[in-house]
């Protein structure tokens, strides 16, 4: 009877470890740039706060114009991580954008949006 309730306690604690994505900061904001430099890039930098390792599913932006880059292997517990962003406005109409990279986790928090935005203008 000891023994099965151990093994119970053991598994319901080990059930209850869980990953836990936090940010530094969710937007980007690359303010104004020129046509002529219309490829922007930034890095999201984001802690594993849950005790137990971090699998980033997917990370899919709002449109093709922005390609975000996450690690594809687990992030243990306390360690940190990046997703890079690049947006490229090249052939795209100048003015405000805002555009949305959508992360999915095995976290508590299963979903976070990442924002980028800026001012592209004319050459």
């Amino acid at each position: 009877m000891t023994t099965l309730l151990l093994m119970f306690a053991f598994t319901y604690a080990s059930a209850q470890k869980q990953a836990e994505i936090k940010f530094d900061k969710k937007t980007h904001n690359f303010g104004t740039f020129s046509e002529k430099n219309a490829v922007q890039k930034c890095t999201f930098t984001f802690t594993n706060v849950g005790d137990a390792p971090l699998v980033i599913n997917q990370a899919v932006p709002s449109c093709g114009c922005t390609a975000p880059q996450y690690p594809k292997n687990p992030i243990a517990p306390g360690d940190k991580g990046t997703i890079e962003v690049v947006y490229d406005g090249r052939g795209k109409i100048p003015g405000h954008f805002k555009k949305t990279i959508t992360v999915r986790t095995n976290g508590a928090t299963e979903m976070t949006r990442l924002y980028v935005e800026g001012d592209m203008t004319e050459e």
